[in-house]
């Protein structure tokens, strides 16, 4: 029997009345935009000499919006958008903080880099295969899992960047990139369902999924579960999928076999979701476990740190060293939430940022180098300076950045990291990161004076003028390091204020739940 219809019902509790602000459409707007595109590139796959000029505008249009929601957000604190206007924490929400804003702005300055190299690299075979929309889907992913305020939907971001991953990984379909998609695979899909597993265990415990419900109710302190062991689960999954010390050993056997415009992609986006993702639930989620880990997360950090620089000394081929170094940056980043203190955080989102723009460029330089010199092993290359003198100048100043030297973009969050660490007596951890930045500057004096000093072998390849394909992000991204080395302020301001509103989460808790005012 049907009940009375005349009876007024109150959504206000349940649903968002008031219209949604034009502001807060930024917030899903990067999304949306990475998925229309990739849909249309789809569309489109009949004419793919047509991609390129969808694609390259459209990531001019997304590091705008990314930059508008950066600002929007340093200007007004952290915005939250609601699917279907239920209210959270029923609705899926989309919540962006200036540590979000400033990832997915990065993420998207250093895809269209790579996306400008690929026009030299990426052949009508390649765009045949699906380059350009796996690369938006890829960067949907990405842009999904740095905004959004929900853990399971964090999850499908990881789903859908992991499988857009696959086929970049195989363009081409070579046996050396199938043999490293496998391994890419098998250990990502490991991680992926560790990752299900905590998820599942954590809506058991707090019986929400909502990132800022969850902050509040294990601030409250009222749970028994043990949540130590939530917390290992998440450390282990996003470790994996940060490529630390132990389960790092999959990124060097399949970073070196895509297309180099590819693992320049990988390099620069995907091991730094892993580690903002273990900084999102660790620091700001559960920090009275991540305290409790810190001991741990500290032998995590130094372990990766030396395991990557060393195999990286003992690397030939630059494509093999260059996955090597990025697990040792990895570590670093590790350092600053084994400190957990806001100078720690905001080290290591500084180095994060610093790493995605840096390992993107160079292993664009590497993709350069091997086709002025005709290989990627060191035993071969030789001459580099001989043949293009600007190369080799552009070749050094990232050296020196990826080494921690100043005056450029890697010496800042390293004295900020060390300086934190000093300051909390973890004497071991400082030794390591002024250690390793050693080593790597042994490792890219080597690279220097065998490729680039010494004289190339007779016979060797003709010199060429360089693309500008290849020039402009080269430049780009270079000019980016050298920029944030002399002028390091700003950016610094914007990761201390990153990493203060995780340790104190007001401002998000407020945006998600208004009533919630000053609650921690």
């Amino acid at each position: 029997m049907a009940g009375p219809t005349d009876i007024a019902v109150d959504l206000s509790h349940a649903l968002v009345a008031a219209p949604i602000p034009m502001g807060h459409w930024l917030v899903i707007s990067p999304v949306v935009l990475c998925i229309g595109l990739g849909a249309l590139l789809l569309l489109l796959r009949n004419r793919n000499e047509w991609h390129a000029a969808v694609a390259i505008p459209g990531l001019v249009l997304l590091v705008l919006i990314d930059a508008a929601l950066l600002y929007r957000v340093i200007s007004d604190g952290a915005v939250t958008m609601v699917m279907g206007r239920w209210l959270p924490p029923f609705g899926i929400a989309f919540t962006v903080d200036i540590f979000g804003a400033l990832m997915a702005l990065t993420a998207a300055v250093v895809a269209l880099a790579a996306s400008f190299y690929s026009l030299g690299e990426i052949t009508v075979s390649g765009r045949r295969y699906g380059f350009f929309p796996f690369l938006m889907l890829l960067l949907a992913g990405v842009s999904g899992a740095f905004l959004t305020g929900d853990v399971f939907n964090l999850y499908v971001w990881f789903e859908v960047l992991l499988i857009s991953s696959f086929g970049l990984l195989i363009l081409g379909s070579e046996p050396e990139q199938i043999e490293g998609a496998l391994k890419y695979a098998v250990l990502n899909l490991i991680a992926t369902t560790l990752f299900l597993v905590s998820v599942g265990y954590l809506y058991a415990v707090f019986g929400t999924l909502n990132m800022a419900d969850i902050a509040m109710k294990a601030r409250a302190g009222d749970s028994t579960a043990p949540l130590m062991t939530l917390a290992g689960l998440f450390l282990l999954a996003f470790g994996m999928k940060a490529a630390a010390f132990p389960v790092n050993f999959w990124l060097p056997a399949s970073y070196h076999t895509p297309r180099i415009t590819v693992s320049a992609i990988f390099a620069g986006l995907l091991t730094k979701v892993g580690v903002y993702a273990l900084i999102r639930v660790l620091v700001m989620l559960l920090p009275v476990e991540r305290a409790g880990l810190g001991p741990l997360v500290t032998v995590v950090a130094i372990a990766t740190m030396l395991v990557g620089v060393v195999g990286a000394l003992g690397a030939n081929d630059v494509r093999r060293m260059l996955g090597y170094i990025v697990i040792s940056g990895i570590g670093t980043m590790l350092a600053g939430v084994a400190l957990g203190n806001a100078d720690g955080l905001s080290g290591a989102i500084f180095y994060a940022l610093h790493s995605m723009v840096l390992m993107t460029a160079l292993y664009l330089l590497a993709g350069q180098a091997a086709r002025l010199g005709g290989s990627f092993s060191l035993s071969a290359l030789g001459g580099l300076y001989r043949r293009s003198g600007w190369f080799a100048g552009i070749s050094l100043v990232l050296f020196f950045a990826i080494s921690g030297l100043p005056p450029f973009s890697g010496f800042w969050p390293k004295v900020v990291l060390v300086k934190a660490a000093l300051a909390t007596g973890a004497w071991g951890l400082a030794a390591t990161i002024l250690l390793a930045g050693f080593l790597t500057t042994i490792v890219f004096g080597r690279v220097f004076l065998l490729a680039y000093w010494r004289p190339a072998a007779a016979g060797g390849i003709a010199a060429e003028p360089i693309a500008w394909q290849a020039a402009l992000p080269l430049l780009a991204l270079s000019l980016l390091v050298v920029g944030f080395g002399l002028f390091p302020e700003g950016l610094l301001h914007l990761t201390q204020a990153a990493a203060a509103g995780l340790e104190q989460p007001s401002a998000y808790l407020r945006s998600v739940f208004p009533a919630a005012g000053g609650a921690q």
